[in-house]
């Protein structure tokens, strides 16, 4: 079974002292690991634990409490949770289903560093995520050979260091924000010393399944930073945003955060012009801004959630017929290789 570390209150060689966790650390160790349970929880009937169970036996079942609590029992059609219910269908081979989709092994210099783009690069600040989408372009990374340390994200400043066409770091994982604050804080204040940095971007999913990660512990280091600070959510469906991911948005945009959202197109979730329009006039009702829509890379285990090409684009150009020019994500896919992404 792939596992990521989720354990709040795990040490590292630099790790801080065991002390009683925050509300939001709590969520994260107690969220439903098994799949047997997220099924009896929402009351789905039994046929489905066979599948459940296998598709778990690759990729583990992670669901916060919080994230639970927007699926509508007795639904197997709910779009929240089509995105982490492990089916049977995740253990057939699919041609050109891969394990490393976007090959970020071959763009990986230093542990935990990835750097794709130019003028800018991806830290892995945390092996685990608070919730495990069964699509994840990364279920298959080898987070054991890039758990972060102090030591390594050293390693890494020294490279951003010397480097001086690098002007934003992205902060990746796993989930960033599943790190402890006080590892956040520390990392964040050695980048904000590098000259030629302009911007702190953070690719997250927490302040959605579980709104409580936006306290004030984190807010307090993204306020310290003289760095400009982008917040990219992934938010797939309207049903995600509730009063609680709507406040939470609201305390990030108080520390002075650009919000952004990117989605996946993905079948039996989002797969329509009427669910692409709500979630962005949503995200808007939030103060987020539609970024992306990518579409799905081709991850291992994943296939079932394929929207062709060709079926995006029509989808789009239904939603660009209901929508203003800016709540209008743009249709991209990502093509190991590439400068950029890939408009479609």
């Amino acid at each position: 079974m792939i596992t990521r570390s989720p354990t709040p209150l795990q040490r590292h060689d630099d790790a801080e002292p065991l002390t009683p966790p925050p509300a939001w650390q709590a969520q994260l160790a107690g969220a439903i690991r098994d799949p047997r349970e997220l099924c009896r929880r929402l009351g789905l009937d039994e046929r489905w634990l066979p599948g459940a169970e296998a598709g778990h036996g690759l990729f583990e079942v992670r669901v916060p409490e919080a994230f639970l609590a927007r699926m509508r029992p007795g639904d197997l059609d709910d779009p929240l949770l089509r995105q982490v219910l492990p089916l049977d269908a995740e253990a057939r081979p699919a041609p050109g289903y891969v394990t490393d989709p976007l090959e970020e092994a071959a763009h990986t210099p230093a542990k935990g560093l990835i750097h794709k783009y130019a003028g800018r690069v991806l830290l892995i600040a945390s092996p685990a995520c608070a919730v495990n989408c069964r699509y994840c372009f990364r279920r298959h990374f080898p987070y054991a050979e890039n758990s972060p340390s102090r030591a390594q994200w050293e390693a890494s400043l020294a490279t951003l260091r010397d480097d001086t066409t690098i002007r934003e770091t992205i902060l990746s994982g796993g989930d960033p924000l599943a790190a402890s604050d006080r590892q956040l804080a520390w990392l964040v204040e050695r980048l904000g010393e590098i000259p030629h940095l302009k911007r702190l971007r953070i690719h997250t999913r927490l302040p959605v399944v579980i709104p409580e990660r936006v306290d004030d512990a984190l807010l307090a280091w993204l306020s310290a930073t003289r760095l400009q600070k982008v917040v990219v959510l992934h938010i797939n469906h309207a049903d995600e945003i509730d009063d609680a991911v709507i406040a939470a948005c609201a305390r990030l945009r108080g520390a002075g955060v650009t919000l952004l959202n990117q989605s996946v197109l993905l079948r039996g979730v989002n797969d329509s012009v009427a669910a692409l329009a709500a979630l962005s006039e949503r995200l808007f009702d939030a103060g987020v801004l539609p970024y992306y829509l990518h579409v799905l890379d081709p991850v291992a285990g994943a296939a079932h959630f394929d929207v062709p090409d060709e079926e995006a684009r029509e989808l789009v150009a239904g939603l660009r017929e209901q929508l203003p020019g800016f709540l209008m994500p743009r249709l991209v896919r990502e093509i190991p290789g590439e400068g950029s992404k890939t408009p479609l």
